[in-house]
């Protein structure tokens, strides 16, 4: 075999195990959480300061969450939803002041925003609201 010809062998080999490689690391990592990887970040509300914090989603869409006001609030449960190519949360908090309220929001991928409505169940009101993603 040729040098040329060997070379180009070389090449091609390393070619095809970079494509698997990156293949392999683009749908695990599309794939983890079930796709859920854009809801993952610290939020911030605009109009009152209150952050809700996803750490993880798992591929049932469990999410794990927290949220501050500025203080940490109970989070009761967390769950994310995928309909078609929407993604979506609820967030229930169960604290003094907030027994029962609950945010069902929507990811907007073109503003990087989650946006819905809070439910606060004490006032028995709903609220327009969107968070930004800070990190």
């Amino acid at each position: 075999m040729t040098t040329a010809r060997s070379v180009g062998v070389v090449v091609a080999v390393a070619a095809v195990i970079l494509a698997v490689v990156a293949g392999a690391f683009f749908f695990l990592r599309g794939s983890a959480g079930g796709g859920f990887a854009p809801l993952i970040g610290r939020w911030f509300r605009l109009d009152g300061g209150y952050v809700l914090e996803i750490r993880s989603v798992d591929a049932a869409g469990k999410v794990d969450a927290s949220y501050l006001n500025p203080r940490p609030i109970n989070v009761a449960k967390a769950q994310a939803t995928r309909e078609g190519s929407t993604l979506k949360v609820f967030v229930e908090l169960q604290a003094y002041g907030y027994p029962g309220s609950t945010y069902t929001l929507t990811y907007d991928p073109t503003g990087d925003q989650l946006c819905g409505v809070y439910y606060q169940a004490v006032l028995q009101q709903r609220f327009d609201v969107c968070f930004v993603r800070t990190k």
